[in-house]
């Protein structure tokens, strides 16, 4: 724990026990959260706290904290989760006070905040999701690339319930490559689609998640939803749909290709993939790789690169991905 002296002193106003308690959480856990995250010390009688440690993060930290007490006015309960998300934002604030780091633009996207769907608002965190959603928003076709839990297919999906719920698209499809990752599909029960059918559950779960399983489940017999292997693609015309390719790093090049020349009038397409975990055979180049190289210059064509900083799930997601990439980085010529 650092023992600076340097206090900061914040009063929450107003003084209510209910908001209090939720900002604390059982046992003063979020407290104890805060303070292992930016290395301080809280104290607190009632609604007065005391940040102990250095000069930055004592000021970062009561940042936070009147952020939070204005989020306990608005829900009912602040969950680990919503801390944490907190967190990452004041870490990256952190980050923009140090020498030489600049801020990235923000291109006003503070109007692109909240993705409405059937059971409730989500709200994107940091400049990075706010930017990859203002680009879906505004571009046909889409890219995001970058780490496991930075939030790129929850938003893509959530931007696609959004459009479908609004009537911009008619449909809205969403496809993966069916790529052992280490697995052999062929001793899975079943036809192809059954087969895949398990690594294709993270978009059935954001399904459920913004629409409710009642509701996926007529929209996919209606064949308003389809979620389908990348193989099923070839030959077809996606007009007026709103198309989300996941886990792209283990397509190939001719898969890729295909698959964007599907794109017709009226849709919008959002390509996802992290290059860190390509399972494709040794020796084949990653469709997604070779992409970004080939249309890095196509002006309306979105490419949003995310990093470590943007992980938003536990904590500890964020130091194993820097840690594999150091490895990666000292394994490398």
């Amino acid at each position: 724990m650092n023992t600076s002296v340097d206090a900061l002193t914040i009063t929450l106003e107003p003084n209510d026990a209910r908001r209090l308690a939720c900002l604390c959480g059982q046992f003063d856990q979020h407290l104890r959260q805060i303070e292992q995250r930016l290395d301080i010390e809280i104290r607190n009688r009632g609604n007065v706290f005391a940040l102990l440690g250095d000069e930055d993060r004592t000021q970062a930290a009561g940042n936070l904290l009147l952020n939070l007490y204005s989020e306990t006015g608005r829900e009912a309960e602040l969950t680990p989760d919503a801390v944490h998300l907190f967190l990452q934002q004041s870490d990256l604030e952190l980050r923009m006070d140090q020498p030489n780091v600049t801020a990235p633009e923000t291109n006003n996207v503070e109007s692109f905040t909240v993705i409405r769907t059937k059971k409730g608002n989500i709200k994107p965190r940091g400049r990075n999701q706010q930017r990859y959603v203002r680009a879906i928003q505004t571009h046909d076709i889409n890219f995001g690339v970058g780490p496991a839990g930075t939030g790129k297919t929850y938003l893509a999906v959530a931007c696609a319930v959004e459009s479908l719920l609004r009537d911009e698209v008619e449909r809205i499809l969403l496809v993966r490559p069916a790529v052992e990752a280490g697995e052999k599909l062929g001793f899975l029960p079943g036809d192809l689609s059954q087969k895949v059918d398990p690594y294709l559950r993270p978009l059935y779960d954001a399904l459920y998640e913004m629409l409710g399983v009642e509701t996926v489940g007529k929209l996919i017999e209606r064949g308003v939803i389809e979620i389908a292997p990348l193989a099923y693609m070839r030959g077809r015309t996606l007009n007026n749909s709103y198309i989300l390719l996941d886990e792209s790093q283990n397509t190939t090049r001719e898969q890729m290709k295909m698959f964007l020349t599907r794109i017709g009038f009226g849709s919008t397409a959002v390509i996802t993939g992290d290059m860190s975990q390509i399972d494709l055979p040794r020796g084949t180049l990653s469709g997604l790789k070779h992409v970004c190289e080939v249309l890095k210059d196509v002006s309306d064509i979105s490419f949003t690169f995310f990093e470590s900083k943007d992980v938003v799930r536990h904590p500890l997601v964020q130091q194993i991905v820097d840690a594999y990439q150091a490895h990666e980085d000292r394994q490398t010529p």
